[in-house]
């Protein structure tokens, strides 16, 4: 018999009494078992929707709107609770009338602190896994039967011309390959449109030292995990390989060469109108649903300066570098201070070049390793999987910090690494390189989720600026480019034979902006940013990211993105909404966002 006390106990009584509450309608009795300082996350399975409610009258008003048609049940311990920092906690399994489903609580003083709810798969129309795989083949003797190549085949042939996909995804990078595999595994048609002439050029075209800065156990795709012998830190060749391979093995409906011209939805037929050109053919597609994964930014930021128009030399937005070039003796010039300034300057500087970097704002620089073992390795490392955390564990637990309090845990890592990291900062200091750590000390990855920019992970670039083998030009603003140099507001003037502009980039609602229109741009408003009233990232607060992986305020359209790990994550509670809507299941959602900004 397990003794009352036991984490497991406690959370086992807490699930049991809440579950009682909602099948007996008693919402506010379900509310009360939150603390006063509560939160529950969502996504999808209560909701159809991604987002957070905070408190018990937060609590109250979800369950008011959902409890009649989600009728939840089956709320079982997963596992072993455990108790730490004073709070209990563990993972568990519920059902909803029309879907299965994975939560985490942590119970604070016996009332929920957090609640993580996220639907799984949707009864009736389970992914074909495992035992329920398909057999493919046919036993017996069949006249003029078709085997597999010719069914893919004419499957290809057909969808987009005599068939309609159900599903257009524009951008085929790893958030479209991904998407399109779970919605291949649903059975959504689907058709992945990609400008590029094959899977993973997004990524073969991008500068040749680029690698990925997060580790290997944060980046995995779903169903076909990296090998065991994958790099920690992939280069961007072998990701761009990984894509093509995914692509094929997935058996996804990817139109390489294909370039979305122009889109509109149709409110009579309830349909997108999409024009693309495949391969010099104008093609016209009317899927039901239109989702932009055209990666975490929109267009390029490419700064208009007074005389740039007369500069001599090269200059062109950090997106069209390449790395490749004979750049000795070249006086290099690059107008930012983020991830791609730190890794354009180090390929300028490896291959001869006289570069300097120009920085405006400060920068979160977080030494790798420390991120690695700080930041992520509690959950996403190979110490992690020895305890057995797994990926789709790890992507459980750290889904259920809600980004409202997430920085609080966040910020005395970031201590911690100031502490071991001093050196480092110092060095930098003393160079005149402008550092900080966010407005509220909480780092990285809290810039990351609130504005998409402001950092570097250092892999050996930051030596180098603290060196002075990259010269660093500050607490400026660029006045005008000459001819042949950079002038700035102190009065200096830096000579230049290659101007980098690593500016960033705008929101993604840009690329609705340039597909469909600048009014639906508009309605939908600002895509990416929780609303933090921080630097770079407006109020007011949202909870979750502006617009992504969920309804927006235009019918039908969707935006899907981000770093490896959220293309993985996200792409499983989008492609349960499009399942869902093909199947024609209600979906009512709960808390539409309103669209906040323009850009």
């Amino acid at each position: 018999m397990v003794s009352k006390s036991t984490p497991s106990a406690q959370v086992e009584n807490w699930l049991a009494a809440f579950e009682q509450a909602m099948i007996s309608g008693h919402i506010h009795s379900a509310a009360a078992m939150f603390g006063a300082e509560s939160y529950w996350r969502d996504l999808v399975s209560f909701t159809w929707n991604i987002t957070t409610v905070e408190g018990p009258q937060g609590v109250a008003d979800l369950l008011q709107g959902t409890l009649a048609s989600t009728q939840p049940m089956g709320w079982l311990l997963e596992g072993e609770a455990i108790e730490a920092d004073g709070l209990v906690e563990g993972s568990f399994t519920f059902e909803t009338k029309l879907a299965r489903g994975r939560g985490y609580l942590r119970l604070q003083d016996g009332k929920a602190f957090t609640l993580l709810t996220s639907m799984v798969e949707l009864k009736d129309h389970e992914e074909k896994k495992g035992p329920q795989r398909v057999l493919g083949l046919v036993h017996g003797i069949v006249p003029g039967r078709s085997n597999w190549l010719e069914d893919k085949t004419r499957e290809e042939a057909e969808l987009g011309y005599t068939k309609q996909p159900y599903c257009v995804i524009v951008g085929g990078g790893q958030g479209g390959v991904m998407l399109g595999a779970r919605l291949k595994r649903l059975g959504v048609p689907t058709i992945i449109l990609e400008k590029n002439e094959r899977p993973g050029d997004s990524w073969r075209k991008r500068y040749r030292s680029l690698c990925l800065h997060d580790p290997v156990w944060y980046d995995h795709f779903p169903y076909l995990p990296f090998p065991d012998d994958w790099p920690i830190f992939a280069p961007k060749d072998k990701i761009g390989d990984w894509i093509e391979a995914y692509t094929k093995i997935m058996a996804l409906n990817y139109w390489g060469s294909t370039e979305a011209k122009s889109a509109h939805f149709d409110e009579k037929a309830k349909e997108w109108v999409v024009t693309a050109n495949r391969k010099g053919k104008t093609v016209t597609l009317r899927p039901k649903h239109l989702v932009l994964a055209t990666g975490q930014s929109g267009m390029p930021n490419m700064p208009v300066f007074k005389g740039a128009e007369n500069f001599k030399g090269e200059q062109y937005h950090s997106s069209k570098f390449t790395g490749i070039g004979d750049f000795k003796g070249k006086r290099c010039v690059v107008i930012g201070s983020n991830n791609s300034a730190h890794d354009i300057c180090s390929a300028f500087w490896e291959h001869g070049g006289d570069v300097t970097m120009v920085q405006k704002s400060p920068t979160t620089v977080i030494r790798s390793d420390s991120l690695m073992e700080l930041g992520l390795g509690p959950i996403y490392s190979e110490a992690a999987l020895a305890k057995g955390i797994t990926v789709d564990k790890a992507d459980l637990i750290d889904a259920s910090h809600p980004y409202r309090i997430k920085h609080r845990g966040q910020i005395p890592i970031y201590a911690e690494i100031k502490r071991r990291d001093a050196d480092l900062y110092a060095k930098l200091e003393r160079a005149g390189f402008m550092f900080d750590f966010g407005d509220d000390e909480s780092g990285l990855g809290m810039k990351y989720l609130r504005r998409g920019s402001g950092y570097y992970i250092d892999v050996g670039a930051s030596d180098l600026v603290a060196d002075g083998r990259i010269k660093l030009k500050t607490r400026v603003k660029v006045e005008e480019i000459t001819a042949h140099s950079v002038k700035f507001s102190d009065g200096s003037e830096l000579p230049a034979d290659i101007i980098v502009y690593a500016t960033g980039y705008g929101s993604m609602n840009g690329w609705a902006a340039m597909l469909i229109s600048q009014e639906v741009a508009d309605k939908v408003g600002k895509v990416w940013g929780l609303g933090s009233n921080t630097t770079k990232d407006p109020g007011p607060w949202e909870g979750e990211q502006r617009n992504m992986w969920k309804p927006t305020q235009q019918e039908a359209l969707w935006f899907h993105g981000g770093n490896l790990h959220q293309s993985r994550h996200f792409s499983q509670f989008l492609s349960l909404q499009l399942k869902a809507r093909m199947e024609g299941l209600p979906t009512p959602v709960y808390n539409l966002a309103q669209s906040h900004h323009k850009s």
